[in-house]
């Protein structure tokens, strides 16, 4: 296909894949099975994709995109106590989930063993692009959230080694690391890579600040592009790459950058595109025509020892220690949806060419599907019958700001989304620092100057003017407010 046939036939793909996503939210559906639906489609009218080590390099590729948006996203606040738990789960549990499927499929549906290790790798990471795609719909306690994402932000690591090892074992290569070296080589490069991380997130904070950079459009390009780099260093220093760059991005997420909002709002975009592209090159990937019903009822079979024996056990041995009640252990049981990352793993054995590659490919395909089907629309009806979510949490509150260098001080833009309880409350109550001013208010696109009894409504955007030393205190109070009432924290702070 020529240049501009190309250029054609991606944007008019981007354009449906919208359309579809719109729809799917509106059915019900979750936008990775539609996008896995249009590529399906592709490949058998428009091109028919084979090249399995392509859709294993851009799929990582993806992938680096994917969990850079949702670091990006991530609260720091949120995230803080629930990482001994996530990262039990994204270790530990891996493990169980692995030897559980593993077991089943060597001695039920009569795999070999190495085949049914790489089966068992393959299918126990979640998926980070479905989860950061549909958990965000689905109201939850932030500690909850928290958990289920952290958990598929650092699962990707553990398992990429896995996998690859499994794979060389499949093709009769043999391992020179037993069992413990390789535990004790997967902890190294996971540790590292989030150490990796955290340096480079905190060096790349302090570079976009310290930077005046000439057009705000650059700020979202230089953060993004700052944490890819990271993916790339911990590859080069023989580290989890993927683990680098979720934290990078959280850092740079959580850190006070100009244009923030901005930054996360331009990673979600290339998040999405990311996702879009993902499934509908695994989509043309794939082939239906090769699908038999002894592949799909395997595939199916496979997903119900994951789904209902495997990822319980694991969750439950992972969390009992923190004493997490039962009903949030089963959600998040529940929630560990698994897309695109098993179908990229698949092509690992796919592209080495290992026996059974194509077999693999096509039953992890199948379970995929089917199970996400099942999962995803489920979530918000599962989280009201376990009771985790009343469908009311609170909604956090968007903070922009901007430096203004010639009189050192800041610009705040704050959004009052719906279901914020800063809804209601008087500028007077904000309570905002002595130097800090709300200048202006922008109601149904009209702007005027607020009075200190001027009501706050949702909707309303809040410029506010505050010095650099007192702007966290200003981002604070109002976080608080939005998520407690006007008597939040006014004990503590008077």
């Amino acid at each position: 296909m020529q240049l501009d046939q190309v250029l054609l036939l991606g944007s008019v793909v981007l354009l449906v894949a919208v359309v579809a996503a719109r729809l799917g939210t509106r059915m019900g559906l979750p936008s990775l099975i539609l996008f896995l639906g249009l590529g399906v489609l592709l490949g058998a009218i428009v091109y028919d994709f084979e090249d399995a080590n392509l859709a294993h390099a851009l799929g990582f590729a993806a992938l680096v995109l994917i969990l850079g948006e949702g670091g990006f996203n991530t609260r720091w606040s949120e995230i803080r106590g629930a990482l001994p738990a996530a990262l039990l789960l994204a270790t530990v549990g891996v493990g169980i989930s692995i030897a559980v499927v593993a077991g089943f499929a060597h001695f039920v549906l009569g795999l070999d063993s190495t085949t049914a290790i790489l089966l068992g790798a393959i299918t126990s990471p979640t998926d980070a692009a479905a989860v950061f795609s549909v958990l965000r719909k689905v109201p939850l306690p932030s500690r909850l959230r928290a958990i289920i994402e952290a958990e598929s932000g650092f699962n990707d690591a553990p398992i990429v080694l896995l996998v690859a090892t499994a794979t060389e074992l499949s093709l009769g290569r043999g391992s020179e690391e037993g069992p413990l070296l390789m535990v004790g080589l997967i902890l190294f490069e996971l540790l590292g890579g989030a150490l990796l991380g955290l340096i480079v997130g905190w060096v790349g904070v302090r570079a976009l600040r310290g930077i005046a950079l000439p057009a705000s459009g650059l700020y979202p390009l230089a953060g993004l592009g700052w944490a890819v780099m990271a993916y790339g260093l911990g590859s080069w220093l023989h580290l989890s790459g993927f683990a680098a760059v979720y934290v990078t991005a959280v850092v740079l997420g959580n850190g006070e950058l100009p244009h923030r909002h901005a930054t996360r709002s331009f990673a979600e975009g290339v998040g999405w595109i990311a996702q879009i592209g993902l499934f509908v090159m695994l989509g043309m990937l794939a082939e239906p025509q090769r699908e038999s019903w002894p592949t799909i009822l395997a595939g199916i079979g496979a997903g119900a020892v994951l789904t209902f024996v495997a990822r319980p056990l694991s969750v439950f041995l992972c969390l009992v220690w923190f004493r997490i009640p039962w009903r949030e252990q089963a959600f998040i049981s529940w929630a560990g949806l698994r897309g695109a990352v098993p179908i990229i793993m698949a092509t690992v054995p796919l592209a080495a060419n290992a026996p059974g590659a194509a077999g693999l490919f096509d039953l992890v395909f199948a379970f995929v599907v089917v199970f996400t089907l099942l999962q995803a629309p489920t979530l918000p009806w599962v989280a009201r019958l376990l009771k985790v979510s009343t469908g009311e949490d609170a909604t956090d509150v968007s903070i922009e700001f901007a430096p203004l260098d010639t009189i050192k001080a800041d610009m705040m833009q704050v959004h009052v989304p719906e279901g914020s309880r800063l809804h209601g409350v008087t500028i007077r109550e904000l309570r905002l620092p002595r130097n800090s001013v709300v200048s202006l208010v922008v109601r149904e696109n009209e702007p005027f100057t607020p009075t200190p009894d001027q009501i706050v409504r949702t909707g309303d955007d809040l410029l506010i003017v505050t010095n650099d030393a007192d702007r966290h205190v200003v981002e604070s109070r109002l976080r608080s407010i939005s998520q407690g009432g006007r008597l939040a924290r006014w004990v503590n702070e008077g």
